[in-house]
């Protein structure tokens, strides 16, 4: 009963005070160049998203939601412009959708006590709270992903991959470099031959790795890849009758539009995966009816419940749920950035919450800390049926090897802390 007082007593200070300020998402997207087909459904998701939370809530807890979306190109430089242009805006959290601007906005965020959330990219060892304080990278990242990967193979290896060939077949960036560490540490633990072979942007000429990979005939290609890059690699896969099964990409390699050129011959490709795929949740039905009904749909509708779609949507659910978790800890609607970090930092995302979002079992459960910025480094396996022309989910979520990764995030972490002079602690 007091609790149920104090929260009326709370809304009545609420709708007697002026009206508060929009709560500011700022969206770095890319519609524009190399990678727009990629960038394009995720900020469509990520917009639609807050529409439907000011269409069907008003807002986050009373208060609208104000997307700010700024065309970055995924080019380092503008996406450093669209910061420093709209940090004054009352920016939230930044979500800047490539590793280079990452890099870039990593020590800008912490000096300006603004939030960055890396979904599934940016530096790994960010995870690491107590160095990297306004940095996330939940729930999961590259090199979570290379052992989500590993993991499959044993399975699908009877445990056992001693012996084994291996290629990774990356994007010649920064990117796609991040997983060879812990692909070669994981390689130490389970026995199997690591191949290296890159791919320089943007990735339209593969002649020559595809022939080194017809010639050494690995058991397995694992691909970091990105845009176009993606489309050629399954398709060279295809003209050397590559077994599609035995080809499984990150996240960034596992969207429509890397499987969809190639036809039927892309039948049985993999991707690991961070979220559910498909359209087949209730969130989906409240933004038929509140969105795109409404002709208030960022895109034309014909993005909805694709892989990278689906990926804007639940980044921006992240965000809504740690505003609104800031806004309980702190007692107040009208949240600041600082707030806004406090809230990622607490958040916890359980399946029964995700019910309640209508999109069960759409992410893992996890939980966040200040020790522990990346959550448990979950996901689950996708794989491309070509003739239904969609993605299922052929495995359950679970988790990462964190015992190769974690002494890595410990590391790099603490490189970098030594680097800049920053003393590790909990705030």
């Amino acid at each position: 009963m007091k609790l149920k007082l104090a929260t009326m007593a709370l809304g009545a200070v609420m709708a007697a005070a002026p009206a508060m300020a929009d709560l500011v998402f700022p969206s770095l997207s890319y519609r524009t160049g190399p990678y727009a087909a990629g960038g394009i459904p995720f900020a469509d998701g990520y917009a639609d998203y807050f529409t439907l939370l000011n269409a069907r809530d008003g807002g986050i807890g009373g208060v609208p939601t104000k997307l700010l979306e700024c065309e970055t190109g995924y080019n380092t430089e503008k996406g450093v412009e669209c910061y420093e242009s709209t940090k004054g805006e009352g920016a939230l959290v930044y979500q800047p959708l490539s590793t280079g601007i990452t890099y870039q906005l990593i020590p800008k965020v912490t000096a300006d006590g603004i939030p960055l959330h890396t979904m599934g990219y940016g530096r790994t060892s960010a995870a690491n709270g107590k160095v990297f304080s306004n940095v996330f990278n939940y729930p999961a990242n590259y090199w979570n992903g290379a052992s989500l990967i590993v993991n499959h193979l044993l399975e699908e290896n009877g445990g056992d991959l001693k012996g084994k060939k291996i290629a990774l077949l990356y994007h010649n960036s920064a990117y796609g470099k991040e997983p060879i560490r812990t692909l070669e540490e994981l390689s130490k633990k389970h026995g199997y031959d690591l191949t290296l072979i890159p791919v320089d942007h943007p990735g339209q000429e593969q002649k020559s790795q595809w022939l080194q990979i017809r010639r050494e005939r690995p058991d397995n290609v694992i691909m970091y890849g990105w845009g176009v890059m993606n489309q050629v690699a399954v398709q060279e896969a295809a003209n050397i009758r590559f077994p599609m099964e035995n080809f499984i990409g990150v996240w960034w390699s596992g969207s429509e539009n890397d499987v969809l050129p190639a036809g039927d011959k892309a039948n049985g490709y993999k991707a690991v995966t961070f979220h559910n795929v498909g359209s087949d949740f209730p969130v989906f039905d409240d933004i038929q009816k509140y969105v795109v009904d409404a002709g208030n749909a960022a895109g034309a509708g014909d993005q909805i419940g694709t892989a990278l779609y689906n990926r804007g949507l639940y980044a921006a659910m992240l965000a809504a749920e740690a505003a609104a978790n800031a806004q309980k800890i702190h007692g107040t609607a009208d949240i600041t950035p600082a707030m806004m970090r406090d809230g990622m930092e607490a958040l916890e995302i359980t399946e029964a919450r995700m019910g309640e979002l209508g999109m069960p079992n759409f992410g893992p459960s996890f939980k966040v800390s200040c020790e522990n910025h990346g959550g448990p480094g979950t996901g689950a396996i996708a794989q491309w049926d070509a003739s239904a022309k969609s993605w299922s989910l052929i495995s359950d979520f679970s988790e990462s090897d964190m015992s190769v990764i974690q002494p890595l995030i410990d590391a790099d972490s603490a490189a970098y802390a030594a680097e800049n002079k920053i003393a590790e602690g909990c705030k």
